[in-house]
């Protein structure tokens, strides 16, 4: 499994390159341009300058392929998702406000490799596909522990935490599927757009954003 480039000392709104190890990011580059299904072996190792047995020696599959770069985005967003919520401290709202921030930041610098984690969940076999749903569901699960914790205190307004967290969740999720760099806002415009649309859909109180 590839590690993450994030570590103890790293700020979570940091992103630097593409994070990907270069035989991954072409790999991942190739998935994004052709799809899973629509992408071969020959075509990874040739753009890597490699040749077929010699891509083999470092993944033993196309599927290992995949499974790395979906390993590597589950593991650098639950990172930073958690050191977001710990830079956040107990203050609910600012917890639900960092998280939102977290993700949108993740999905707008990382959109390829969220795209392909999240698109190519279909083209993932057996225990890895079970691993990336567990990996998924606890993911969600940061969300739905704040607004529920935001409800139980009466900072949050909504009748229905469980739901909203799934849409605020994919809410932050799609940007990957739109974002351009090249477009009108930076992640970090974006993010505090999220955060505005986010307290709006929980009916929180005005910001407590910094």
């Amino acid at each position: 499994m590839t590690k993450t480039d994030l570590n103890a000392e790293a700020d979570w709104r940091t992103y630097s390159g593409g994070g990907l190890p270069p035989l991954l990011e072409i790999a991942l580059a190739c998935f994004v341009e052709h799809g899973y299904h629509g992408t071969t072996i020959r075509t990874v190792a040739a753009r890597a300058e490699l040749s077929v047995p010699g891509l083999y020696y470092h993944y033993a599959s196309k599927q290992a392929l995949l499974v790395a770069i979906v390993s590597y985005a589950m593991d650098d967003l639950w990172a930073r998702s958690t050191a977001a919520l710990e830079e956040a401290g107990d203050d609910v709202q600012r917890r639900l406000e960092s998280l939102v921030e977290c993700l949108v930041l993740f999905h707008a610098h990382r959109r390829g490799l969220a795209f392909i984690a999240y698109s190519e969940i279909r083209s993932l076999t057996g225990e890895a596909r079970t691993t990336y749903i567990a990996a998924r569901d606890r993911q969600q699960r940061l969300m739905d522990h704040v607004i529920e914790e935001g409800v139980e205190q009466g900072v949050f307004a909504t009748a229905y935490p469980r739901e909203v967290s799934r849409a605020i969740v994919t809410m932050c999720t799609g940007v990957s599927q739109w974002y351009r760099t090249e477009g009108e806002h930076s992640p970090r415009e974006l993010a505090e757009r999220y955060c505005d649309m986010t307290r709006m859909t929980v009916g929180a109180p005005s910001p407590s954003r910094r």
